[in-house]
């Protein structure tokens, strides 16, 4: 298994995925070993080793837009998730406040349940960092419809060793499973499907009759939430000499509106509390990259930072300029950096403010225009086109 943890790595593999991309529509509901069905850069682009508009671009090079179109969905998919998010953080509240253990979770997680298959998936999450997309989803379903669960328990699980773990498309997922994202849907892990896509290295028939007919748990009361933060912050790129923080969120900051800046110096952060030793090991070397592209990029002087708001103490620097974080665990934080004085100007790329605008409803409504956006290659946008 190879996760690149570096721009060059990523774009490498980028490259050498471009030349098998046409059989992905077909081949990626496959799960095999060493999942050679898929590109493997979803942690490059979760923290933005990569952008998604590279990923979809790449293929284009080779094939027409129709060929590719369920690679460049999939692309997006991470993109719509954020956008949804975004314009409800209170879901993301609602997640942590959910998360309780129960005492017939351990078993599954280290690999040790009913049913084998299941089992390997639990055991590749914790030694690989990594799971098929259809893994997940058997995953998922068998811990909340057969295991009978608590979905916020498994996803924090799914937080907990991930490698491209991202607040909104977990969450959301593990909500569109649990039957709450799309009101009256579930998905329920069933054999057929579980023996027609799973390699047969992989296929451990034990325990599978426990999926022959499995139940989907309903839950009661479902509501769609609201958007309840349409608008984002418009920020103007401030004067040049401020200190640029670059954190996990975004690793890209030369493709970014920030990519002209000329900070006075440059301070790296990673949020290292909760995180596996692989998620962390992964982080490190994507750190120790972008601070190398920065150093060189900016020339500007990089260092590593472990507590942000004692560095700005000690240093007497209180203005802040860099990308503004997600919904999840590093936005959470940023009242707590305002409140120790912080002064933060926190931009958002054009293209992602345009996307968030098309994220209010369902998936298939934001594709149909993005699609429309970039046939007519007028994507990505710039601050001028955006709709908020």
């Amino acid at each position: 298994m190879n996760f690149p943890d570096t721009r060059d790595r990523a774009l490498i593999k980028l490259h050498e995925f471009v030349r098998r991309v046409g059989g992905y529509s077909s081949n990626r509901n496959h799960v095999i070993p060493h999942h050679e069905n898929v590109s493997c850069l979803s942690a490059a682009i979760r923290h933005r080793l990569l952008t998604e508009w590279e990923v979809a671009e790449a293929p284009l090079t080779r094939y027409a837009a129709s060929t590719v179109e369920k690679f460049t969905q999939e692309v997006y998919w991470r993109a719509y998730w954020k956008g949804w998010l975004s314009l409800r953080p209170q879901v993301w509240d609602d997640y942590l406040e959910g998360i309780e253990e129960h005492s017939d979770a351990d078993k599954i997680r280290q690999g040790k349940g009913p049913v084998a298959v299941m089992n390997g998936f639990a055991r590749e999450l914790i030694e690989t960092g990594y799971l098929h997309n259809h893994s997940r989803m058997w995953f998922a379903g068998y811990w909340v419809h057969v295991a009978r669960l608590p979905w916020q328990l498994g996803a924090k699980f799914f937080q907990d060793h991930l490698l491209d773990f991202d607040p909104a498309s977990n969450t959301l997922s593990w909500r569109w499973v649990a039957g709450l994202q799309t009101p009256g849907k579930t998905y329920l892990p069933r054999r057929t499907n579980i023996e027609k896509y799973l390699a047969s290295p992989l296929l451990d028939p034990y325990g599978l009759d426990l999926l022959e007919n499995p139940t989907a748990v309903m839950p009661e009361n479902v509501g769609r939430p609201e958007v309840t933060r349409p608008l984002m912050p418009r920020v103007e790129v401030p004067q040049d000499g401020k200190v640029l923080w670059i954190h996990e969120e975004d690793l890209n900051p030369e493709s970014s509106p920030l990519g002209a800046y000329r900070p006075s110096k440059i301070v790296v952060t990673g949020e290292f509390c909760g995180k596996s030793k692989l998620q962390k090991d992964w982080l490190i070397a994507a750190l120790d990259d972008v601070a190398r592209r920065a150093g060189k990029h900016y020339d500007a002087s990089v260092e590593h930072v472990d507590d942000l708001i004692a560095w700005v103490r000690e240093n007497g620097e209180a203005e802040i300029v860099a990308m503004r974080p997600e919904v999840g665990p590093l936005h959470d934080r940023l009242d707590s950096f305002k409140k120790a004085g912080l002064k933060l100007s926190l931009l958002v790329r054009p293209e992602d403010r345009y996307l968030r605008s098309l994220a209010r409803s369902g998936f298939f409504g934001f594709w149909k225009k993005l699609r429309l956006r970039m046939a007519s290659g007028d994507f990505p946008t710039s601050e001028q086109q955006e709709l908020f």
